[in-house]
């Protein structure tokens, strides 16, 4: 299958005790609506949540590993240098907060000659206290357009792990909320 190197997923990697530690930390900090870079669409058509930044070692500590891992596993090898500060996503129901197709990469180099490589999602609450907020991946095989829910990232405490240049979407939360952590990790340009 098209996709079948394409995503790299841990299901429920992290513990309900360090899920529930994130999560209490990330609620305590400064959260502001989400914002897009070089969209000239009406920003809450194309994306609607809270978020804030985290830029904590100890977070780092736990997450980065299964970034690395999957870069080795699906056999992207991908030379990385350093990870950005996490993004605490925040989509609340009653707002029906979502993120439209997107992709992470921008070819242009930014912050020290850098471009995002892999990106990472972080489940930090259980898919059943929430409704919709599927993650989604659109893959192009020639002609083919195929569209992939995610569903390996709904237990609490999984990651998912793909290539920055892959679109991707969050579906509209209809009830609760969708708490998760979101990790950029860059490297030197793309040869």
């Amino acid at each position: 299958m098209i996709y079948e190197n394409s995503i790299k997923y841990f299901t429920s990697a992290l513990s309900g005790r360090l899920c529930d530690e994130i999560l209490q930390y990330a609620l305590t900090q400064k959260r502001e609506e989400a914002d897009v870079v070089n969209s000239s669409d009406d920003l809450l058509k194309v994306r609607n949540s809270s978020v804030a930044f985290l830029n904590d070692s100890w977070i780092f500590k736990e997450i980065q590993p299964y970034i690395n891992i999957a870069n080795e596993e699906a056999k992207w090898n991908f030379d990385l240098d350093t990870c950005e500060p996490f993004q605490f996503t925040e989509y609340d129901g009653s707002k029906k907060q979502h993120y439209s197709w997107h992709m992470d990469y921008n070819p242009k180099p930014f912050k020290g000659n850098l471009v995002r490589k892999l990106s990472a999602t972080v489940s930090l609450v259980d898919g059943s206290s929430y409704e919709g907020g599927d993650l989604e991946f659109s893959f192009r095989d020639g002609y083919e357009i195929i569209d992939k829910v995610c569903d390996e990232i709904r237990p609490r405490g999984s990651i998912v792990v793909f290539p920055s240049f892959t679109m991707h979407r969050v579906n509209p939360v209809t009830a609760g909320t969708r708490y998760s952590l979101v990790a950029w990790t860059v490297g030197a340009p793309f040869q």
